[in-house]
């Protein structure tokens, strides 16, 4: 198991590499020079060259890119142009409530969505069985803002159930656990259809094999029979769908992050981008690549778990 993990955490270096070099490249194409960002629009020619040559933007490409590689090496992620903070005290006062975010959307979603996928499968061709599949095409294709638009409007303007806007205080807190419900359910939400159909399909698959069939002759309890010997030797598609959706929902943070202003790394992102700050927005493409590539490293660990013959893979 442990050699399994190494080789997952080395082949995660070359694709960090490539990440470093296609934001530092996007952030090359943008058409503002971020010496006139610093130097504000009213700056004479010579202070905006003082300026290019003090951030280092005079030097050929290549060498900074290997000098911004150099200064990722001792942990300097910069100095934000717009504000003039250090960029790794921001995204450190961002990656939590990005993170309470994410945990309260996966909390609930998951659940859910194994729960309607098998019981979709057990009973197949039901009534049951139908619904979950409506819900679980309602979840894949309805937009992340437009749902949490939708509970902006009635939950949180037209009922006035929860707040809508920004972030209360720690999700240990009852004000922080109200703030964070909607964008919870808004994230959640596109979460739950993907887990549900890939359950189903899975579930469906082992339910017929013969090891469960044995557990039946056995005279097993039917519940034992699809938890223990259905469920959980379906689990390796399931959990290949999951590391892959939450990756995506780094992405639908952004989104969510922006429609209910929750103070996150994706509304830093989108805000960075936007303003043109070129140091701030590496940062937040750094930090949201490095949580892609260790959910799927994650994903790949638990491979080992419920399949032992990827250990020896």
């Amino acid at each position: 198991m442990l050699r399994h993990a190494v080789q997952r955490l080395l082949l995660a270096v070359p694709v960090m590499f490539g990440v470093l070099l296609v934001g530092f490249l996007l952030m090359q194409v943008v058409p503002t020079d971020p010496a006139v960002v610093r130097a504000g629009p009213n700056a004479s020619v010579e202070i905006v060259e003082a300026i290019r040559r003090d951030l280092g933007l005079d030097k050929p490409l290549w060498l900074q890119f290997f000098l911004y590689l150099g200064r990722l090496a001792q942990g300097d992620l910069g100095v934000s142009i717009i504000n003039n903070v250090s960029v790794a005290q921001e995204l450190g006062n961002t990656i939590a409530p990005t993170l309470e975010l994410m945990a309260a959307s996966l909390v609930w979603s998951i659940p859910l969505g194994l729960f309607l996928g098998t019981i979709g499968a057990y009973w197949r061709g039901s009534l049951i069985d139908r619904v979950v599949m409506a819900i679980s095409v309602a979840g894949v294709s309805v937009p992340v803002f437009f749902l949490g638009l939708v509970l902006i409007w009635f939950v949180g303007f037209q009922w006035q159930w929860l707040p809508f806007t920004g972030r209360e205080g720690p999700l240990w807190t009852w004000q922080g656990l109200r703030a964070v419900i909607l964008p919870a359910v808004t994230l959640g939400g596109v979460f739950v259809g993907p887990v549900a159909r890939m359950t189903r399909t899975a579930v469906l698959d082992v339910l017929g094999a013969d090891h469960v069939r044995t557990a039946r002759a056995k005279g097993l309890p039917e519940r034992i029979v699809v938890l223990r010997h259905a469920l959980r030797n379906a689990m390796v598609p399931v959990v290949t769908l999951i590391g892959l959706q939450i990756g995506f929902l780094l992405g639908g943070a952004v989104v969510t992050e922006t429609v209910f202003s929750w103070p996150g790394v994706g509304r830093l992102a989108v805000g960075a981008i936007l303003s043109s700050d070129f140091p701030m927005a590496q940062g937040t493409i750094i930090v949201l690549s490095l949580g892609f590539i260790l959910v799927n490293l994650t994903v790949d660990l638990l491979y080992g778990v419920l399949d032992p013959r990827v250990r020896t893979a």
